[in-house]
C-alpha cells in the first residue's frame, strides 16, 4: 500500500523572488507536484525537479483556471498517491489565501499537511513604496481588510464604521474593483475626505507602480493612472512617509526591462545586478557556449605563443576555453 504524502501550503512571498524564504525554496526544490497561483512569480518554479509536475490553478478576476473544490479534491488525490505536493500561494497561505480552507479540507480526510508563511503583499508592497503601516507619530494599530469577502456572505461584515476612525492604517487586499465603494463607506463612517490614501500595483516587483491621493481624490487618481489589479490600498496617514521614505522606485533603473542575451549559464549574475539597481532582467540567451569539434588549429596557435606580440581576445569564453586548453 502506497504511504500518503505529505500537502506543503507554502507562501511564496509578495512577487520579488528574493523575498521568498528559505524553507520555501527547499520545497520546491523537493517536489514531486508543484500546485501554484497566479501571483507566483514564475521564477521561483524554475528550481523545481525535472521529474516534478507543475500544474496552474491561478485565479484572476473573476476567471478560475481550476475550481477551487476541484484543487482541494486534487490534492488530496496526489498526496494518497504518496506525491510530495507544494501547494505555491502568492505572500501567505493563511492571509486571504484559503490556505485555511485547504488545510481543514486535508485534515478532514486524514492527509498530512504543513504550512510554510510567506510575507505577505500588504506588509512588502507598502514597504517597496516607501510606506511604513505603523510608525510612532501617527498609529498603534494595522488592519488587514479583503475586498473580496465571501460571495454567498448575506452581508458585509467588514465594520466600515469601526474602521473609518483614522487611528488605524488600513491595508485593503483585491479591492480595485470596489474602491469607490470602499472609499464612500469610510466617509460614510466618518472618515475626513482629506485623508492620504495610496495604491500600490505589482509590489516589489520592477514594474510596480503607486499613486497617492485621498479619500476624496483617490478614485479618479487611480482612474487616470490606469492602475489595475493586483494591487494593494493602503489608507492612513503613514502615506505621508512616502515622501522619504520611498527607496524602491528611486533605483537607477527602476521600471526598465532589459533583454539578457548572453549564454543562459552566464547570464544569472548580471541579472541579478541588474535587478538590484531596479530594472527587470529578462534572460534570452541567443547564443550557446561550446567546446569546438576539433582542437587542431587552437593547439597549433598555442604551439606557436612565443612567437607572437599581442594576443587578442574577443570574449570572456575565449580566454576560459584558452586556459583549459594550456592546463590540459
Amino acid at each position: 500500500m502506497t504511504e500518503t504524502g505529505t500537502v506543503y501550503l507554502v507562501g511564496a512571498g509578495p512577487g520579488d523572488p528574493g523575498l521568498a524564504t528559505v524553507r520555501a525554496m527547499a520545497l520546491i526544490r523537493s517536489a514531486d507536484v508543484l500546485v501554484y497561483d497566479a501571483l507566483v512569480n514564475p521564477v521561483l518554479l524554475e528550481d523545481r525537479p525535472a521529474h516534478c509536475d507543475l500544474v496552474y490553478v491561478g485565479k484572476r478576476a473573476k476567471v478560475h483556471a481550476v475550481p477551487q473544490d476541484q484543487i482541494n479534491e486534487l490534492l488530496v488525490e496526489w498526496a494518497r498517491a504518496g506525491k510530495r505536493v507544494v501547494r505555491l500561494k502568492g505572500g501567505d497561505p493563511y492571509i486571504f489565501g484559503r490556505g485555511g480552507e485547504e488545510g481543514e479540507f486535508l485534515y478532514d480526510r486524514g492527509v498530512p499537511f504543513e504550512v510554510v508563511p510567506g510575507i505577505t503583499s500588504p506588509i512588502a508592497a507598502p514597504a517597496y513604496a516607501g510606506i511604513p503601516l505603523s510608525h510612532r507619530d501617527t498609529n498603534s494599530t494595522i488592519t488587514f481588510i479583503t475586498g473580496h469577502e465571501k460571495p454567498e456572505k448575506l452581508e458585509s461584515t467588514i465594520p466600515w464604521d469601526l474602521l473609518s476612525s483614522g487611528k488605524t492604517t488600513l491595508a485593503i487586499i483585491m479591492g480595485v474593483g470596489r474602491l469607490a465603494h470602499n472609499m464612500e463607506m469610510l466617509r460614510r463612517g466618518g472618515m475626513p475626505g482629506s485623508m492620504p490614501v495610496a495604491l500600490v500595483q505589482w509590489g516589489t516587483l520592477p514594474r510596480q507602480r503607486s499613486v497617492v491621493g485621498t479619500i476624496d481624490t483617490i478614485v479618479e487618481v487611480v482612474r487616470e493612472a490606469g492602475i489595475e489589479a493586483p494591487a494593494i490600498t493602503i489608507v492612513g496617514e503613514v502615506v505621508a512617509h512616502r515622501d522619504k521614505l520611498n527607496w524602491f522606485e528611486r533605483r537607477p533603473l527602476f521600471g526598465r526591462r532589459v533583454v539578457v542575451t548572453r549564454a543562459r549559464e552566464q547570464a544569472s549574475g548580471f541579472a541579478l545586478r541588474l535587478a538590484e539597481l531596479g530594472a527587470e532582467p529578462i534572460e534570452f540567451p541567443t547564443i550557446d557556449i561550446r567546446a569546438p569539434e576539433s582542437w587542431e588549429e587552437l593547439d597549433a596557435a598555442l604551439d606557436a605563443v612565443a612567437t607572437y606580440d599581442w594576443l587578442v581576445f574577443t570574449s570572456a569564453n575565449g580566454v576560459r576555453f584558452t586556459l583549459e586548453r594550456l592546463r590540459a
